[in-house]
């Protein structure tokens, strides 16, 4: 296949071009300035791209099977920070960069497109979403060390969802587990629609390397068209 990863230095997106090129696919891996990047692996060229460029998404289209959107504002892997900030002062960004993905794509209506976003959308029990709830938030922020501010940030992710839930595109939404982190490449976990998958701590976890193998898991048999999906021990 031809995978393209949009946010591909990132902390998932880094590990799912991996995982891609492990798998034999061939990935074009995007970021905001790829020119100083070196990768001599095979089976993937790197790419500069905005994703609120419109016009520039869709004339990197063309044959490929499947985008990957890991976009977060700024460069999460070397500087959270930096995103967190970015994420308060214009949690508005996810939702745009939705809407410039969707309107890219119409010109490319059998292209996949799995969106990376959060947890904050999903159900802590039928029909209660944690970020519709400030209490919730703020209990989840506290326990994982964000400032209480990026609920704004949390909210814009739902949003984002919301955006791709009104289109008739070929979408996936990919809800991580609250507690995501680098760790180790088990593939051993378990799947979940709207609602978290908790361990036997009732802890939601997952790592960045089994996130990976369940995006390029959906992007070789997608089972999750039109919808979202959640990963967790």
């Amino acid at each position: 296949m031809h995978i393209g990863v949009i946010g591909a230095t990132g902390g998932i997106g880094s590990r799912v071009v991996t995982e891609a090129l492990d798998r034999g696919h061939h990935v074009t891996a995007f970021s905001r300035d790829a020119t100083r990047i070196e990768d001599d692996r095979k089976n993937v060229v790197w790419k500069s791209v905005d994703v609120l460029d419109t016009d520039a998404v869709a004339a990197a289209l063309p044959g490929m099977d499947v985008l990957i959107s890991g976009f977060q504002p700024g460069n999460a892997a070397k500087d959270m920070a930096d995103t967190v900030t970015r994420s308060i002062a214009d949690p508005a960004a996810y939702a745009t960069a939705a809407r410039s993905l969707l309107k890219a794509l119409e010109s490319h209506p059998r292209t996949r497109l799995i969106v990376i976003g959060g947890a904050g959308s999903l159900e802590t029990e039928p029909g209660v979403v944690r970020a519709d709830s400030d209490a919730l938030l703020h209990e989840t922020l506290d326990a994982i060390g964000l400032p209480r501010e990026y609920a704004a940030a949390v909210r814009g992710h739902r949003d984002a969802l919301n955006v791709l839930r009104t289109s008739n595109r070929l979408w996936t939404y990919f809800s991580p587990a609250e507690d995501i982190a680098p760790g180790e490449r088990t593939g051993r976990f378990r799947i979940g629609g709207d609602q978290p998958v908790t361990d036997a701590d009732g802890r939601s976890r997952i790592s960045m390397e089994d996130a990976a193998i369940a995006l390029v898991d959906e992007a070789e048999l997608p089972r999750f068209v039109q919808r979202r999906f959640t990963i967790g021990y």
